[in-house]
């Protein structure tokens, strides 16, 4: 016999909650692992562009982080051939050089100690929405993820090789967890990896269906405070924990090598 039938949304919400927490595992993949497995993620979910775009993730020691090796597209990286960096970007541990465009990933792990994972790609249809000039719009369940949570750069400030364009990107992106950069693409900045593809590959779906929507008609907002609460709903660890272990396994029929050991 139904047990739950009269209970409240707060308390449903609770309890599946309580449940996620207990039954959904973490995921046991190492950060360098969880790195590569989101490159391929990504390069499948449309975010190649060439050597465009830098993947970054913080290691054990402080002012360090793991990026792949400029030369290298998405669908090259393997936890063997990631490059560790300091904010210089001096390579300490791997072989050949990083993208001088990480610089800016410097300034924003300074800017945000709260931030263990950094993510900067030129996906088509995000590119397409920053050559308008307008920023992200949120207006259908999925995407709530992204509300009042993704900040917009109107001004391109050029190529993001030197410290000005650190201190502008780090500055305009504030405490939200993604920003639209006109003219260029995007760049989530959260606490996990796994969190991080998954708001990466939201962010390209985001701006499709804006795109679709905008060429179709007027995009209708929707309320606020049900668009925050699927915020929340949505943007919890164990949720993107259990995404991301869903697209890694996708990504690891396509790309077997991304986890192989070195010969």
């Amino acid at each position: 016999m139904a047990t739950t039938l009269q209970l409240d949304k707060g308390t449903l919400v609770a309890q599946a909650q309580r449940s996620m927490q207990q039954l959904l595992p973490d995921n046991a993949w190492t950060a360098r692992q969880k790195l590569a497995l989101t490159c391929r993620i990504l390069f499948d979910a449309g975010h190649d562009s060439g050597l465009a775009g830098q993947i970054t993730c913080r290691a054990e020691r402080p002012g360090t982080y793991y990026t792949q090796r400029l030369g290298l597209g998405f669908d090259e990286i393997s936890q063997d051939n990631l490059l560790l960096v300091d904010e210089d970007l001096n390579v300490l541990e791997g072989a050949g050089m990083a993208n001088p465009a990480n610089r800016f990933h410097s300034w924003v792990y300074r800017a945000r100690p709260d931030v263990n994972c950094i993510i900067h790609t030129h996906p088509l249809h995000i590119v397409a929405l920053s050559m308008l000039e307008v920023p992200l719009t949120v207006s259908h369940m999925d995407i709530c993820p992204l509300f009042d949570d993704c900040a917009f750069l109107k001004e391109w400030p050029g190529v993001p090789v030197g410290n000005e364009e650190g201190e502008i990107i780090s500055a305009a992106l504030g405490d939200k967890r993604a920003i639209l950069l006109a003219h260029h693409g995007q760049l989530v900045a959260c606490a996990s990896i796994e969190e991080a593809c998954v708001l990466a590959a939201l962010f390209e779906r985001a701006a499709k269906l804006q795109l679709l929507a905008m060429a179709a008609g007027e995009i209708k907002p929707i309320p606020e405070a049900l668009a925050r609460e699927a915020h929340d709903w949505i943007s919890t660890p164990k949720r993107s924990q259990a995404t991301f272990a869903y697209y890694a396994r996708r990504a690891l029929k396509q790309h077997p090598d991304c986890l192989a050991d070195a010969a």
